[in-house]
């Protein structure tokens, strides 16, 4: 049995990943293909647990080293009891985020050294690399209004805290520095990484997503 396709999703906060996942995922299924969707952190029950104290804030405090740990430590609860078995069955991944995403947000963003980052990614990822890569561009603050609108404000002017996750309310610096760290994993991995401009409507962001996917795996 063939192998089938690991293709991951990036982008900063409000890009629409998940939406296009979704998308991707039922275009896939119409063409006869088995496909798993999934997302990072998450997955798997453990990795999801994970996910809910990071995006929760509790592990800012430890610093990004901490918060990287965790996030590979639901990584590779997810790969061996998800994505790998998926893809020697031959079932094409669809995952919502992945090694990059650590990458930019504990890493360039965050300030944890890039060695770092790659010891852990070589520990726990080793040869599961995606095949294809879409990271999804815009402009972090058209990004923050679309979160603002999914989290529209109380009868107070406000939003609680468990409205905006861990990172999406960090400062727009933060989020600068995030988008010019995916669009450099970009320029460094033409062969895997296709960016696609998130600002477009739904409808023609799809049709780029798929233009990409038709072209890489030639479908």
């Amino acid at each position: 049995m063939a192998r089938g396709k690991f293709i991951t999703f990036e982008g900063g906060e409000g890009a629409g990943k998940s939406t296009q996942a979704a998308t991707l995922a039922e275009r896939l299924r119409r063409t006869g293909l088995s496909v798993l969707q999934t997302r990072e952190p998450g997955g798997t029950p453990r990795a999801e647990a994970i996910r809910e104290v990071l995006l929760s804030g509790k592990a800012k405090r430890f610093g990004p080293l901490a918060e990287a740990v965790l996030f590979y430590a639901a990584r590779e609860s997810h790969l061996e009891l998800a994505i790998r078995p998926a893809l020697e069955q031959g079932t094409w991944v669809v995952s919502d985020r992945f090694s990059d995403s650590t990458r930019a947000y504990q890493g360039a963003a965050g300030g944890l050294p890039r060695s770092i980052v790659d010891v852990l990614d070589a520990a726990v990822v080793g040869s599961t690399r995606p095949d294809l890569t879409i990271i999804f561009d815009l402009p972090p603050e058209l990004g923050l209004q679309r979160v603002a609108r999914r989290n529209p404000q109380g009868a107070d002017g406000e939003r609680s805290a468990s409205d905006l996750d861990r990172f999406e309310s960090m400062t727009i610096a933060f989020h600068r520095d995030l988008r010019d760290e995916f669009l450099t994993i970009a320029k460094a991995e033409p062969q895997r990484c296709v960016v696609v401009d998130a600002s477009l409507s739904m409808q023609m962001v799809a049709d780029e997503v798929w233009s990409a996917i038709r072209k890489r795996f030639d479908l």
